[in-house]
């Protein structure tokens, strides 16, 4: 005797927010619903939206299971993401600004509903690195995190490196291919990246970060040819995150360095994402995919929601404090345009030994009656460099501002 189909119970799901990524997730849920319901024995349905001038988040909230909210920004989103949760209601969200800003507001009021509160979309799009750290990696002790988690500013590098064009034209051409807002200024001067870092450290080490904790520099004064310089020492030029542990204390900065060919996130070109873990029981673990996009985001929104339906909790981890650093050691890249004359490649040396910076590599090139010189520097402490750069910005033979960029040293090979 055949037994009777079942049907797999409907869960509805209230939608905030149908731009971009809120319409692709729209077509996602239709489109794979069987899917899930196959996997998890749930079936997923939009139960209604709210945008601009249309719905009601009560009713919304009434008549669902579940929120995702895609709305953007902190406000009213902060508000409709503590109602639901404090309903009892589970929320997937893809707002970086929203968890970086007012994240533990948001976890104490899940624990306290007993209810989940998932964000795999807010960093990175469709790459799954939230999950990867949260849960594939969570019993470990994690050191670093280093990720390109802006694809607007690694495809604006990309071209800059591969056409010599300036920072100003590759600008244009990547808002005439919406790779970058009308307004790109989140993006450019690294908030964007910060929020994401933000949210990676407090995963990664178990501890509150604020987006006030996060110091960041942004790309709009890099120059044609700091790059060319770069590549002529073996290096390449990132917008990178740096999420990291020193004893009792954590950094988190953004900024642009140059990274050695060796690094797993050199050869990381283009508008995409890319996120390496480092930890003594792993040496280190790269995932890199597109980082922005519709159709992308969504995919990430969806797989949070299959994971809340199939009844996966992420682990929550005890919490402690940790003191957030700001003076610590890097390479660095230092472009100088001097008068051609002698003594000059002395002063600066002097310089550099009085403030105990030893020198790695050196390019010098002769225009004229001036002369540049680039060095890439060996680890020093932060301020002893800035110090000297100071001091040497000073100098009478010096024709133009000294440029600076940290060099991350580490390579895998």
């Amino acid at each position: 005797m055949t037994e009777p189909v079942t049907e797999a119970p409907v869960v509805k799901i209230g939608l905030l927010g149908r731009g971009t990524v809120g319409g692709a997730f729209h077509d996602l849920v239709a489109d794979r619903a069987e899917a899930v319901a196959a996997s998890v024995g749930a079936r997923p349905e939009i139960a209604g939206v709210l945008r601009r001038g249309e719905g009601s988040f009560e009713e919304i909230l009434a008549a669902s299971d579940l929120i995702v909210e895609l709305i953007g920004g902190t406000d009213p989103a902060r508000e409709y993401v503590l109602a639901a949760l404090e309903a009892g209601k589970p929320v997937v969200t893809a707002n970086k600004q929203l968890i970086a800003q007012h994240g533990d507001e948001l976890f104490a009021a899940a624990r306290k509903a007993g209810v989940e509160l998932r964000f795999e979309a807010a960093v990175a799009g469709a790459v799954p690195i939230i999950r990867t750290v949260q849960e594939g990696l969570g019993t470990i002790e994690i050191e670093r995190v280093s990720g390109i988690v802006n694809g607007t500013t690694n495809f604006i590098l990309s071209e800059m490196a591969s056409s010599g064009a300036s920072y100003e034209e590759v600008l244009a051409r990547a808002q005439e291919l919406g790779y970058a807002e009308a307004d790109p200024s989140d993006d450019v001067e690294g908030a964007d990246a910060a929020a994401k870092m933000a949210i990676l450290a407090r995963l990664a080490f178990h501890t509150p970060v604020g987006l006030d904790a996060v110091s960041y520099e942004g790309i709009t004064e890099i120059r044609p040819d700091d790059i060319a310089y770069a590549k002529e020492l073996g290096l390449s030029l990132k917008l990178l995150g740096i999420a990291e542990r020193h004893g009792d204390g954590i950094s988190v900065r953004v900024f642009p360095c140059l990274l050695y060919a060796g690094h797993p996130l050199a050869p990381v070109e283009g508008p995409f994402n890319a996120v390496t873990v480092e930890a003594p029981a792993i040496t280190e673990i790269t995932i890199s995919g597109p980082g922005a996009g519709g159709v992308e985001t969504a995919s990430a929104v969806l797989a949070d929601v299959v994971s809340i339906l199939g009844g996966e909790a992420p682990p929550h981890h005890a919490e402690e404090r940790l003191e957030v650093l700001s003076d610590l050691e890097s390479s660095f890249y230092l472009h100088l345009e001097v008068a051609d004359r002698p003594r000059v490649l002395a002063a600066i040396a002097d310089v550099l030994g009085r403030h105990e910076i030893s020198v790695k590599s050196v390019v010098q090139r002769g225009e004229g009656t001036d002369a540049r010189l680039v060095m890439v520097t060996h680890r020093t402490p932060e301020a002893a460099f800035y110090d000297a750069l100071e001091e040497i910005s000073g100098l009478d033979f010096m024709r133009a501002p000294a440029r600076a960029l940290r060099v991350v040293e580490e390579e895998y090979r």
